[in-house]
């Protein structure tokens, strides 16, 4: 029997490598000790998985001495085709793998090719949830395992994710239709990563608002970049809001101090902020209206403080 270290560098969700090499190992008879990387000289074999590479100096220390991999490390190492083959059931995973896209962000269609069929709900379900998450980066685009995926889903009157958002550009009125009859975790989810995408996201919200789309259904995910300004954010997610659906602005690291964009994350992924009229916000909310100088100079509203909040003010700045 071997002691097993994994060692899960960043990933804030089940980590589906370290997953499959647990089940293989623990199969085996082998003990597995979890996110203890001052025991990595004490045991047989370890496995070290980085998402994110900002992270990557981290698994400096564990470099000839264990079995690195992931995003963040380096893209080419892949695992063992005997542990690779393993499916954990732990109601999370994929039952597709690989893109058709190439957007300039992401690195799954380098890691993980075309897309592609990898299994189904019952290799990712456990039987007993009630609760699945699909974490595939295209489902979409291949429509008919699409539509099995959700049968299965149906039969077995499981909630669904489908967490990593859905391609508008491939919905159809069918596609839209099997997928609202579905009961669902959260808000659907879809992508709107750049301006250029206006008129298919239209397109797309016509479509669904046609055909059942109810107020504050979906959610999407709005990507901030390096080519982005205030103005191409902004009107993305005026654009949603006019057809009263949800965002979720996320920042790449590359702009993620940018002042602008983390007023516009402020105002966007808080739900209920979103659904507010801005100079209600700015009223109504202190850190808002800190954050006013950011939009456009139209929304702007003057606050009247009272005199003994004044007072208040002055005297707890007088203290720092």
């Amino acid at each position: 029997m071997d002691r097993v270290l994994l060692i899960n560098i960043d990933s804030t969700i089940p980590n589906l490598a370290l997953k499959k090499i647990e089940k293989y190992h623990t199969d085996k008879g082998d003990e597995i000790i979890w996110d203890m990387p001052l025991m990595y000289e004490q045991v047989d074999k370890t496995y070290v998985s980085c998402i994110f590479p900002e992270n990557r100096e981290q698994c400096q220390i564990f470099e000839g001495k264990a079995l690195i991999g992931g995003s963040g490390y380096d893209l080419n190492i892949k695992l063992p085709p005997e542990i690779e083959e393993i499916k954990p059931k732990i109601n999370w995973g994929f039952t597709t793998r690989g893109c058709i896209r190439k957007c300039s962000f992401c690195f799954v269609p380098k890691m993980e090719g075309k897309v592609h069929i990898v299994g189904d709900i019952y290799d990712i379900w456990d039987g007993v949830s009630k609760k699945v998450f699909v974490m595939d980066n295209n489902i979409l685009a291949i429509p008919d395992h699409f539509l099995k995926i959700c049968s299965q889903l149906k039969k077995e009157k499981l909630k669904v994710d489908f967490n990593q958002g859905l391609d508008h550009r491939l919905l159809t009125k069918e596609l839209w239709l099997e997928l609202i009859s579905l009961k669902h975790i959260s808000e659907i989810r879809f992508a709107f990563d750049d301006i250029a995408y206006k008129n298919t996201v239209i397109k797309a919200l016509e479509l669904m608002s046609a055909n059942g789309l109810t107020d504050w259904k979906t959610r999407w995910y709005v990507y901030i970049g390096e080519k982005d300004t205030f103005k191409t954010v902004f009107e993305r997610m005026n654009i949603l809001r006019w057809y009263k659906q949800g965002v979720y602005v996320m920042r790449d690291r590359i702009v993620k101090d940018n002042p602008e964009f983390i007023a516009l994350a402020s105002w966007g992924n808080a739900m209920g902020a979103f659904k507010m009229e801005l100079q209600d916000l700015f009223r109504k909310s202190d850190r808002m209206y800190d954050y006013m100088r950011y939009f456009p100079k139209e929304l702007h509203i003057k606050r009247d403080i009272p005199e003994g909040q004044k007072e208040m003010d002055l005297w707890n700045r007088c203290l720092l």
